[in-house]
């Protein structure tokens, strides 16, 4: 293999095995900075060697076993009283063989929870724990996580370095939280990845609406989680979602880049794979019969739209009844707007305004761009052309991603001529 397919090859290794590698470090040497320092080493050791010896058969094997031998020599070297390391060197025989691919639970799934859990620690904000879940958990570089959030690369490094100094000054263990406090932290983690999915597929800034590398980062984290809380309703609802709506991702945007909003979009175009493993999820959610919670109930919702092969197939009263049930357990000002939305879709649009009159002064949506939009979408399906206009403006004037603003100096220009149902964000 040239140097070339070599370097390919162990980054994508990288990307897949990274995130084990660090979890089972952590825990043996205690510390995140110190766990992906030994990580690091254990795929550069790997690149030197396999471009000598050629790639191993098991190379992941390969790798927790280079990686295992590193971190003993470092608590060697670090613990001068080396008790620690009398412990470890004597559980670990010469050979080790080690098949990652082969371990579905016991420590492998509690190291992989406890790099999840301290990566989207609530003592760390929201960007700091987004930055760092990717960075470790998904195995992307410091570059990689700021292209992916048009941010500075130092910014971004800087956000992982206090978010790892944040966690050493509190003494944070590399472990699973206690059974009675872990559900509540999960909603801390669902958060985190359902927030990289949003950003991903709704930008909130820049130049493109959708940046699908983010959504694939946030399946691949949703996926992961699932797969290590196989029976937790919540984890099932949130990647049950986020399948559905990255099934729509190929619509979403026309050739020049432009939106296209939900009810306008080719469904031919839908990746029925994708929508096939939701609507499986929401089976096994039911299957569990336990009370649906906001994930659950918000995947029941794509559903119905992913079930109608025509927009006016859509069964918008069921999805009015789903927000109704949603907005008593997440009475949150857009859940609200987004009910709005489905009751002026299944009651008409002079129902729906009635529904949003409480949120037009509601501090939290001030500068929300969408809420004029759909004012000014429940107003032009009434017939109220010339103040949908003056919403849709108001619309492009708050929105921050170039995208969204021209689809609202659209809307407001369109408005006159052609009256369109109300709509939230796709």
């Amino acid at each position: 293999m040239d140097g070339t397919a070599l370097d390919t090859t162990v980054a994508t290794l990288w990307r897949v095995e990274s995130p084990r590698l660090i979890a089972r470090l952590g825990r043996l040497v205690g510390d995140l900075d110190t766990a992906e320092e030994l990580a690091q080493d254990t795929f550069v050791a790997a690149l030197e060697k396999w471009r000598a010896d050629g790639i191993p058969n098991n190379p992941a094997a390969w790798l927790a076993t280079t990686g295992r031998f590193l971190a003993i020599d470092r608590i060697r070297r670090r613990d001068t009283g080396r008790d620690k390391y009398r412990t470890v060197a004597a559980s670990t025989p010469e050979t080790v063989e080690v098949d990652l691919d082969r371990i579905v639970d016991g420590d492998l799934v509690d190291d992989l929870l406890g790099l999840v859990f301290m990566s989207c620690h609530p003592l760390l904000p929201p960007d700091a724990r987004s930055a760092l879940t990717l960075k470790l958990v998904c195995g992307l570089t410091t570059a990689e996580v700021a292209r992916a959030f048009l941010t500075p690369e130092p910014t971004i490094a800087q956000r992982v370095v206090r978010a790892k100094r944040t966690l050493a000054a509190a003494n944070i263990r590399f472990e699973l939280p206690g059974a009675n406090e872990r559900p509540a932290r999960l909603d801390g983690v669902r958060e985190v990845i359902y927030l990289v999915f949003n950003e991903g597929y709704a930008a909130t800034s820049g130049d493109r609406w959708v940046r699908s590398e983010l959504c694939d980062e946030a399946l691949r984290l949703g996926r992961m989680l699932a797969s290590l809380t196989p029976r937790d309703p919540e984890s099932l609802g949130l990647l049950a979602l986020m399948e559905i709506q990255a099934s729509r991702i190929a619509a979403r945007s026309g050739p020049d880049g432009e939106q296209v909003l939900l009810m306008d979009q080719d469904r031919s175009r839908w990746d029925r794979l994708l929508i096939r493993r939701g609507l499986d999820l929401i089976d096994r959610i039911d299957a569990l019969r336990g009370t649906a919670g906001p994930y659950a109930l918000q995947a029941a919702i794509a559903a119905c739209h992913a079930r109608a092969r025509m927009p006016k197939d859509t069964d918008w009263p069921r999805i009015a009844a789903l927000y109704d049930g949603l907005v008593q357990i997440t009475p949150t000002p857009v859940v609200a707007l987004n009910r709005a939305v489905a009751v002026g879709r299944a009651f008409g649009p002079r129902a729906g305004l009635e529904v949003i009159g409480p949120l037009l002064d509601h501090p939290a949506l001030r500068d929300y761009h969408l809420l004029p939009a759909v004012v000014g979408d429940l107003h032009c399906a009434a017939g109220d052309h010339a103040e949908a206009r003056d919403l849709f403006l108001r619309a492009a004037a708050l929105a921050t991603n170039t995208r969204d603003r021209a689809t609202m100096q659209q809307r407001a220009a369109d408005c006159i001529a052609h009256s369109s149902p109300p709509e939230a964000r796709p």
